[in-house]
């Protein structure tokens, strides 16, 4: 069963890749169903800087408001967290 998090934040894609060590898991992407060939196929969507995602609490991003799904960036570092607090303004929810 999926968890929500205390807090989470939703940002577009392209001010998250501005981070200098912004690494990416699009295969933990959420699933859509596309039709291919008159079939209709599950696979994880494209992401693009457009997309919105969601910063947790916990300072990963995750493709939807789920804290423990979709999990599409957790590389975790003091780096990433200054970054959130001071260019993104986010400040995590501790209650």
């Amino acid at each position: 069963m999926a968890t929500l998090g205390k807090h989470c934040r939703a940002y577009q894609l392209s001010r998250l890749r501005q981070f200098l060590g912004w690494t990416e898991k699009p295969e933990n992407a959420r699933i859509e169903r596309i039709e291919v060939d008159r079939d209709i196929v599950e696979a994880p969507r494209t992401l693009t800087g457009e997309d919105y995602v969601y910063l947790q609490n916990n300072f990963t991003v995750t493709d939807g408001i789920f804290i423990d799904e979709n999990v599409i960036f957790d590389a975790v570092s003091p780096e990433w967290i200054a970054f959130c607090r001071d260019v993104l303004g986010y400040k995590p929810v501790t209650q």
